[in-house]
């Protein structure tokens, strides 16, 4: 029985360092899990620079709950992998 893939979004700006690291980062765990990431710029939308501004580069899950954000928090996220799975 085949299973959907995981949605997860990154809440970044395109010129953010921070953020091309996480996305790096997700790389591996793409391949492995299946991931489908969404990749959202906070600049073309007031609301989403005022909400998380300085905190980018965000991971958030399908229902917008933060996973990490300013990097890839790995246990964290392998955590969060192993609780859903």
């Amino acid at each position: 029985m085949p299973t959907n893939p995981l949605q997860l979004t990154v809440y970044l700006r395109r010129y953010c360092h921070l953020c091309h690291d996480l996305l790096a980062k997700l790389q591996p765990y793409q391949q492995q899990f299946g991931l489908q990431i969404s990749e959202i710029d906070i600049d073309t939308d007031p609301l989403l620079e005022e909400r998380y501004g300085t905190l980018i580069p965000v991971l958030t899950d399908a229902n917008g709950e933060e996973i990490c954000h300013y990097f890839l928090d790995e246990a964290v996220f392998t955590a969060y992998l192993a609780k859903i799975r």
